[in-house]
């Protein structure tokens, strides 16, 4: 009975999803030209990597289980996590670093952990909702301000309790646009506040050898604390947090996301090391990538809705769930991979359609995708 009942609550959930068209769907469209995708320099499907990772891995899994068989502090530990976290923390300009299976778990780690009972978390209101789900499991009051303004985080800055942290992303992902890291930066060291800055989609394009908008503006002694994911433009997955030594101590010690779940395999580890390699050894690629942007927005008429971003995530804005939908299909049926962001996904009012760049989409692609874009302007 209970069974049935919980069937029927979840299946009027569902349907109000589908009467708002908002209900998502699991879908393979890899028949499509990708312009959806978060694999910017496109080490996903890079020959080239893939068979330096497979010698890699062929060498060490010689010697080594298939699985991790644990967490860390079990038996999940090996010198390739002490190797490449060494590694990782020369990249990024910082004393040290720890993985995370993924750039969600991270996140969990990092805002459910620091922040304690009597401190205040302020987190820009576009924040991913791994930041948000975070913050929610920490003891900490938390508020959000107006994103990228600062006059309204300063407002909330002078009314906190407690240590202050404030939760950005340098590059956000449903708007494509960058948060104002220099002058995020002097406001926490004004009023000793603690900035947490999410790199997710600045990692591999950004900085040095990939190394993040944080370091491209060498703000990285200023910023103690960047979580840094591979799930995007370094093509493989999990996430590094980036800081000072004792800040890993702590996260070891008290993350319960770190402490409580199965290590990463070893082909993850390896797959990180070899990606980061790789773009030390192909510059041309975050170049590539800046010339994608360039020429997208350059062919865009201005007579699109359409939000100015210099990064490859790239939005036009068609209110309406039902209205985004439609747009989507018809670039779908040309075949272009796009998707329609839907709301509650983003506020409602600002549905829009998500495209992203990368280094393999051909100008003629290019070309073709703007020309489609505004047949669909025309019909919408």
């Amino acid at each position: 009975m209970h069974t049935d009942i919980s069937k029927i609550r979840w299946q009027d959930a569902l349907n109000k999803r589908n009467q708002e068209k908002s209900l998502r769907e699991l879908k393979i469209t890899n028949v499509l030209t990708d312009f959806s995708s978060n694999d910017y320099l496109g080490l996903a499907r890079n020959t080239e990597l893939h068979n330096s990772v497979k010698v890699v891995y062929d060498e060490a899994t010689l010697k080594n289980k298939l699985g991790s068989t644990g967490s860390r502090l079990i038996t999940g530990n090996n010198k390739y996590f002490e190797q490449i976290e060494s590694y990782l923390a020369q990249v990024h300009q910082s004393e040290a670093a720890l993985l995370f299976n993924s750039g969600y778990v991270a996140n969990l780690g990092v805002f459910s952990t620091l922040p304690q009972r009597g401190d205040t978390i302020l987190f820009d209101e576009l924040s991913h909702a791994c930041i948000k789900d975070g913050i929610r499991l920490s003891q900490a009051d938390r508020f959000p301000f107006l994103h990228n303004n600062l006059e309204s985080l300063e407002k909330k800055i002078k009314k906190a309790k407690g240590q202050v942290y404030i939760a950005v992303e340098s590059v956000y992902s449903m708007d494509g646009d960058f948060a104002p890291l220099k002058e995020l930066a002097a406001l926490s060291n004004k009023y000793n506040a603690i900035l947490i800055v999410d790199e997710a989609h600045s990692t591999g394009i950004f900085g040095k050898n990939g190394s993040g908008l944080v370091c491209e503006l060498s703000l990285e002694d200023q910023i103690p604390i960047r979580i840094h994911t591979f799930g995007k433009a370094m093509g493989c997955h999990g996430a590094v947090v980036v800081g000072s030594q004792v800040l890993k101590d702590y996260l070891v010690n008290f993350a319960r996301p770190f402490i409580f779940t199965t290590a990463m395999s070893l082909h993850s580890v390896l797959s990180i090391h070899e990606a980061y390699k790789f773009i030390s050894q192909n510059h041309h690629l975050q170049c590539d990538i800046k010339n994608r942007v360039h020429k997208f927005n350059n062919l865009n008429s201005s007579s699109l809705s359409k939000a100015i971003s210099h990064s490859p995530i790239q939005i036009i804005i068609i209110p309406g769930n039902e209205e985004v939908r439609k747009s989507a299909i018809l670039l779908q049926n040309n075949g272009f991979d796009i998707r329609p962001i839907l709301s509650p996904t983003v506020k409602k009012g600002s549905e829009r359609l998500r495209i992203c760049l990368h280094t393999f989409n051909s100008d003629e692609e290019i070309d073709k995708l703007c020309k489609s874009l505004m047949l669909t302007s025309s019909l919408a």
